[in-house]
């Protein structure tokens, strides 16, 4: 019997909510979830139901202390003055009812993904509950709990010794995620995102290469504001064959945020669905080229909800289970109902119309940029690949 990809979902995922005026809406993947099944990409048999992550899990990158605030704060007995010291309570992420229960269930969504393929099951997995890739060891961050990948690649690495290979294109720096592997030679992670002049959380340069037996097995790629589809797929391209040739990975996880869109109400990108029809792909054709297939595919930002990340993630599942995008347009029932919920207008098609922005003036000078940032994201690799040559 052949395998197929798996596709991790609950309906309880939407229980990870602050509350109605926040910009995280979990509703996207049950739009993703439903457009796909409407567009008939998606069947009941390739669905898998997560589970809980185990609290000795969640530790194994999250500090105790932590895990116990963030209990405390989901039945209502953290003070705000402790709360604030973990990063919850906050405008970002703010205490709901059974938070540790919800943000369990996310990370043991990406738990089930690993296991799905590492135990044979499934040649690849998405979890798109996951990728909050801003949590950190004892502090809650960017909308992020608790570290959905960073779990993951600690528990690739204690359970299957695999040299994990994380590559994150959502418009935010993965700085959660690098934080816990900048010292780890055999966890490599590669970020592209908006430079951190302009957007949270200000990290991620170039010179972000890792420390001791960990030195160089960090890239960080940050674009300038008003990128477009050309640019960001060139750059896009290019490091991560290059990256990928340097490290030689055993499985590859992607964060696939969808907030470099244009439409994204909280950065300032300019990509349309032609970036994220081509971002799946290469990871795809990498996976299928150094690790036999293994890829884990994870969510992420994205808070144009109704117009971008349904088509966006759409085209993420359909890359990983056909090796195709879809195209045309979108199915009429289910624009039909969520038309009716929505505060825009929704798309016609799977592809974005021409001319949704305004040209932008300084096209060729952020093109020229980012090509001097990718050279600088990519020096010591290549260095190394050819005194390795020489």
């Amino acid at each position: 019997m052949k395998r197929e990809p798996v596709f991790i979902y609950s309906t309880a995922y939407t229980d990870y909510h602050f509350n109605a005026d926040h910009p995280f809406n979990q509703q996207r993947v049950v739009m993703t979830k439903e457009l796909l099944e409407a567009e008939g990409r998606l069947f009941d048999h390739q669905i898998v139901t997560p589970r809980l992550a185990k609290e000795d899990e969640l530790a194994l990158v999250h500090d105790p202390r932590y895990i116990e605030a963030v209990k405390q704060a989901g039945n209502g007995q953290l003070q705000q003055e402790e709360a604030w010291q973990f990063g919850l309570g906050t405008e970002d992420t703010p205490m709901f009812s059974g938070m540790h229960e919800a943000a369990s269930l996310l990370v043991g969504g990406t738990l089930t993904a690993i296991d799905s393929v590492l135990n044979n099951r499934a040649p690849q997995a998405l979890n798109l509950g996951g990728g909050l890739h801003h949590g950190f060891k004892r502090k809650a961050s960017g909308f992020c709990i608790y570290n959905d990948a960073a779990v993951a690649i600690k528990y690739i690495r204690e359970h299957y010794g695999l040299r994990v290979l994380y590559v994150d294109t959502d418009a935010h720096h993965g700085d959660g995620v690098q934080s816990f592997f900048y010292h780890d030679p055999e966890v490599c992670t590669l970020s592209i995102h908006e430079t951190g002049r302009y957007l949270f959380p200000g990290t991620g340069s170039t010179s972000e290469r890792g420390v001791k037996n960990g030195y160089g097995y960090t890239f960080n790629l940050p674009v300038d504001a008003f990128t477009e589809d050309e640019s960001f797929i060139s750059l896009y391209e290019s490091a991560f064959k290059e990256v990928a040739e340097y490290f030689q990975p055993d499985i590859i996880i992607t964060q696939n945020g969808a907030d470099a869109h244009c439409y994204d109400p909280l950065t300032h990108l300019c990509s349309t669905t032609k970036t994220f029809e081509v971002i799946p792909r290469l990871a795809k054709e990498i996976a299928e080229q150094y690790c036999g297939g293994k890829w884990i595919g994870l969510g992420g930002g994205g808070y144009d909800i109704w117009r971008v990340v349904p088509r966006v993630w759409g085209q993420l599942w359909s890359v990983m289970m056909t090796g195709d995008i879809l195209t045309g347009p979108l199915p009429a029932e289910w624009k039909g109902k969520w038309e009716r919920m929505s505060p825009v207008s929704l798309p016609d098609n799977w592809q974005d119309e021409a001319g949704i922005y305004k040209p932008i003036p300084r096209k060729q000078e952020i093109t020229e940029k980012n090509r001097l940032t990718l050279n600088q994201c990519l020096q010591y690799c290549r260095n190394k690949q050819q005194y390795n040559n020489s």
